[in-house]
This record gives C-alpha cells, structure tokens and sequence, in this order.
C-alpha cells in the first residue's frame, strides 16, 4: 500500500497539483494524458472538445473561491 501517495508523483507532479487523467485504450492496454491547469484535456473520442483544466477544476466551488 501507499499511504503517502508517494508513487502518485508520477502522475500527478512534485509538489503534488491538481491533475485529470484521461485514458485510452490502444491494442489491449491503458495509456495516460495528463492535463494540469493551464493545459488543454485532450479527448479522442471527442477531439473537437474544448476544455481548459482549470474549467474542471473550479466546477464545483462556490464563485468566491474562484480566481
């Protein structure tokens, strides 16, 4: 087990931020786009998407708490 998250660096960055992963099937195995604010989530099922992570991030909190 890893309780510290400490693996998770990989995937979400030292120090830690606030990271969507999108993943894709390709021949039988998993591949992983990470996305961080600032950054584009590409989607390949919806390529024509537009999407800003920071959007995904600040769904959610109340109007206050967003910059």
């Amino acid at each position: 087990m890893d309780y510290q998250g400490l693996r998770g660096t990989r995937y979400i960055g030292r120090p830690k931020q606030p990271t969507i992963s999108v993943y894709k099937l390709v021949e039988g195995e998993y591949q992983v786009s990470l996305s961080r604010s600032g950054e584009a989530v590409k989607s390949a099922l919806f390529p024509k998407l537009v999407l800003k992570a920071e959007a995904v991030f600040s769904t959610g909190q109340p109007r206050y708490l967003r910059s």
